[in-house]
């Protein structure tokens, strides 16, 4: 039994790590690091991180499904280029998504389940003024899965979730020294203060304005 044991700890280790793994390269996507168009090799990757190649190729696998990057024959993985194309796209799929579900969460959510998220989107806040972008973007993440999920609909935040990994942020950075990053964690806080008053209408014109500023702030830096 302990044996059984053991082994089912060493392959949630194993889970772990790749988790882990996957999700640096996400932040290292989002953030800059890893750049469009340019190929990574896992064992380079691996030496980075100071482990094995073999999570990094797993954690990359996880990437390639998700369309953040294509493996390259003998090379290692091409990290995907977006085009302005699929950002228009994937910023009206959004948009057609959380706009109306957002005015449909305000008639149907209680106020303790909209209060529960205002540490996110104060989190939001707080990450921008630290210029933590990793931070930044995990809370992001997790404001508007949360608030989706209110719904009540599994699909739906499984789909923007996906859109939004696709249509990842790029240069971070400059926008953050551009003080343009605080403006827009700033809107999770008049988005959340329109639902909680009521105010289905208000806050479907403050989440497509957010939208918007988010999909320019991809145009300023592409």
């Amino acid at each position: 039994m302990g044996g059984h044991l053991k082994q089912a700890n060493l392959i949630t280790a194993q889970e772990r790590l790749r988790d882990q793994v996957a999700h640096a390269l996400r932040a290292a996507l989002i953030s800059g690091e890893l750049q469009p168009g340019r190929v990574y090799s896992a064992p380079a990757l691996a030496s980075d991180f100071g482990i094995s190649a073999t999570p990094v190729r797993e954690a990359m696998l996880d990437l390639v499904r998700e369309g953040l990057v294509e493996p390259v024959r003998n090379k290692g993985f091409r990290v995907t280029e977006v085009s302005e194309k699929d950002l228009d796209q994937y910023s009206e799929l959004r948009a057609l998504i959380e706009v109306p579900t957002v005015g449909a969460v305000t008639r149907s959510a209680s106020r303790e389940q909209l209060e529960a998220l205002r540490p996110v989107a104060e989190e939001i806040v707080a990450t921008a003024r630290e210029h933590d972008l990793i931070g930044y973007l995990d809370a992001d993440r997790r404001f508007h899965l949360s608030l989706l999920a209110l719904h009540g609909n599994d699909r739906l935040v499984e789909t923007v979730g996906d859109l939004r990994k696709r249509s990842r942020l790029y240069g971070l950075t400059a926008l953050d020294e551009r003080g343009l990053l605080v403006a827009s964690a700033e809107e999770h806080l008049e988005l959340l203060d329109r639902m909680l008053a009521g105010d289905g209408a208000g806050a479907e014109a403050v989440m497509s304005r957010h939208l918007g500023h988010v999909r320019a702030l991809w145009a300023a830096e592409s």
